[in-house]
């Protein structure tokens, strides 16, 4: 899927962030079916057209969040979604979802940069201060990848995830803003694909 030339949200050296449209439905419904990423998400029923459509009606109309697909700068390919969700300014906290839905784009520091975007606009424009993620105990690349770029373990929810006929840990991790900031680091980590929320 190609986005509109300039149509750009959040923008960095090789990948944009940019609201989901109707348009990019096929390619998250794609993903949310693919049985490697339903693995890590946790998706145990099928996305029908007809769910993707409220699925898109939903996060377009939830005050509690904001996603956005990622694109490719350089094709303007489309190969994975993100988000913020369940924010409660309130307390200054909010849950982050990553998804890299094309396996070619696996393993070429998109997802980094992607996160970084996020975290940025996350810490820096929603004046966050807690940002939590929860992955899977079995996804040592995706645990691997978001000790890189400064998530901290904080618990395990022991036999909280199941799939496949297995229970598996989930294991909770997040960032401070002050973490965040103190790490300057550039977005080029190259760990593969990132499924969670």
């Amino acid at each position: 899927m190609m986005h509109e030339p300039g149509y750009r949200f959040l923008s960095g050296e090789r990948v944009l962030l940019r609201p989901v449209e109707r348009a990019d439905l096929p390619s998250i419904r794609k993903w949310a079916n693919d049985p490697d990423i339903r693995c890590l998400t946790g998706e145990v029923t099928p996305m029908t057209e007809k769910g993707a459509d409220e699925w898109f009606e939903k996060i377009s109309n939830d005050p509690g969040r904001v996603w956005f697909v990622i694109v490719v700068q350089e094709s303007g390919k489309l190969i994975g979604e993100t988000g913020l969700l369940r924010m409660f300014p309130a307390w200054r906290t909010t849950d982050l979802s990553i998804i890299i839905g094309e396996k070619e784009a696996w393993r070429q520091g998109y997802g980094s940069e992607a996160i970084h975007l996020l975290l940025d606009y996350a810490f820096g424009y929603l004046n966050f201060h807690r940002v939590a993620i929860g992955v899977v105990g079995f996804n040592q690349r995706a645990l691997r990848f978001y000790e890189k770029v400064g998530f901290k373990r904080e618990g395990i929810q022991r036999d909280g995830y199941f799939f496949n006929h297995r229970y598996s840990d989930f294991v909770m991790m997040s960032i401070l803003e002050d973490e965040y900031r103190s790490l300057q680091i550039e977005p080029r980590d190259k760990e593969g694909a990132l499924a969670n929320g």
